[in-house]
């Protein structure tokens, strides 16, 4: 198991910006890729965006490309994104992930380990 741990959520007006990060712990293999999800009340969780831990190749969601970035530090076991242009639909609970599968994947079932979350709340 993976310990994972969001931080960086918070208020902001819409075009605004927000960057978000997750921090992985522990002993265990930490996954191939990392990827941050979200969910808003009532609503299902959505994929967001993923990389890789080596290469940082990148995957994003339609409804972040452009505006979102994610980024990782190796050295640091911490994964990023990077917010800008924020809209108030982009309010959710963000999460970060981590995945064992060597193929990208942007199914909930194919991450096994996962943070709280962390709150993020665009008005506008």
């Amino acid at each position: 198991q993976v310990q994972l741990v969001e931080s960086g959520g918070g208020l902001v007006q819409a075009g605004g910006s927000l960057r978000l990060s997750c921090a992985a712990s522990g002993r265990t293999f930490r996954g191939y890729v990392m990827g941050w999800f979200r969910q808003a009340p009532g609503k299902e969780r959505e994929f967001v965006a993923a990389i890789y831990w080596t290469g940082g190749i990148s995957y994003y969601a339609d409804a972040v490309k452009g505006r979102f970035t994610i980024s990782r530090d190796n050295a640091k076991s911490t994964v990023y994104l990077q917010m800008s242009s924020l809209k108030p639909e982009d309010t959710a609970l963000y999460y970060c992930a981590t995945s064992t599968r060597t193929i990208f994947s942007t199914r909930e079932a194919d991450f096994g380990s996962w943070g709280q979350g962390t709150q993020v709340t665009v008005s506008s």
